[in-house]
């Protein structure tokens, strides 16, 4: 049952542009993964798939390179030039926000 008031938030969040577009990029493949990567300093792809792999993980260039595309998008990061070609990402404070609440959620599951 919905608690008084939690169906009005609900509405919010499906319907709010900036809201949707998050909880959108967040039922993506991998976006979890990308927004932690960022949050341990590895928005560049080697040290990312060097953590995943160290960790029995995968995660493939593109689909890294498309979620840090739209997280950078949402304001979650910024992108920083190596050479014309290369770029890698940096978590900004909104991202760091979004980062610790995951945390703090999943540390709440406590499973």
């Amino acid at each position: 049952m919905v608690k008084s008031g939690e169906e009005e938030k609900i509405r919010h969040i499906l319907t709010d542009p900036k809201l949707a577009a998050i909880k959108t990029m967040l039922e993506k493949d991998h976006a979890i993964d990308c927004i932690f990567l960022l949050h341990m300093n590895r928005g560049k792809w080697k040290p990312a798939k060097d953590f995943m792999r160290e960790n029995g993980l995968t995660l493939s260039d593109g689909t890294f390179r498309a979620r840090m595309i739209e997280i950078e998008d949402l304001g979650l990061a910024e992108s920083k030039r190596i050479d014309p070609l290369k770029k890698y990402y940096v978590q900004t404070e909104f991202g760091e926000k979004v980062a610790k609440l995951l945390l703090e959620l999943f540390g709440k599951l406590g499973l």
